[in-house]
């Protein structure tokens, strides 16, 4: 079971420590700042997505007929039926 470890820091002390803090947080580590006891803030992990796909982007490409090389759409591409394809719509 995964379980994130919490810390609560007063704003007095996390100006001190903010790179500490950051750290933690990329860590995986909730970081709630307070005010008075009373939590004003939290820094926590961005979470990532991943990249482009390549491969699954050139298999489309290919697949709908699309030149991987820059030169232009096909000749098709202004006709309605072949927007339909595209669209996964016939």
């Amino acid at each position: 079971m995964d379980y994130v470890v919490f810390m609560e820091i007063a704003i007095r002390d996390a100006k001190a420590r903010l790179s500490e803090l950051i750290a933690a947080a990329e860590a995986g580590e909730r970081v709630v700042i307070t005010r008075n006891g009373t939590p004003a803030a939290e820094i926590v992990r961005v979470r990532r997505r991943g990249g482009v796909d390549f491969d699954k982007l050139n298999a489309a490409r290919a697949k709908l007929g699309l030149k991987g090389d820059g030169q232009g759409w096909p000749p098709e591409f202004d006709d309605p039926d072949f927007s339909r394809r595209v669209l996964g719509l016939d």
